[in-house]
């Protein structure tokens, strides 16, 4: 059983930061593509930014320049670190993991961004 726990939520004003990190816990697996999605309120889910295994990223044109995706393949972690905040990125935020053999996404639970005006 493979579990994606995020931490770093929370609550800043508009031009703030956050740093949010996801971990790997269960079964040793390894992934391929990690990344983030988003989910506003009455919106649908949208990808946010990835990184593959071998270091390939891709963020969406609203957040370059703004957000910072990484990972450490050795700890199965995930970190999206996230400067200027904007209220339109208020969101619940969600990373996920697709495992390197078979492709099947994980999901973690999510953890809400709230970027006050």
């Amino acid at each position: 059983q493979v579990q994606l726990v995020e931490s770093g939520g929370g609550l800043v004003q508009a031009g703030g930061s956050l740093r949010l990190s996801c971990a790997a816990s269960g079964s040793i697996v390894s992934f391929n593509a990690m990344g983030w999605y988003r989910q506003a309120p009455g919106k649908q889910r949208g990808l946010v930014a990835s990184v593959t295994r071998t270091g390939r990223i891709t963020l969406v044109d609203s957040v370059k320049g703004r957000f910072t995706i990484s990972r450490d393949n050795a700890k199965n972690t995930l970190s999206l670190q996230m400067t200027n905040l904007k209220p339109e990125d208020t969101a619940v935020y969600y990373c996920y993991g697709d495992l390197y053999i078979g492709g099947q996404r994980y999901w973690g639970q999510g953890t809400q961004v709230t970027a006050s005006s």
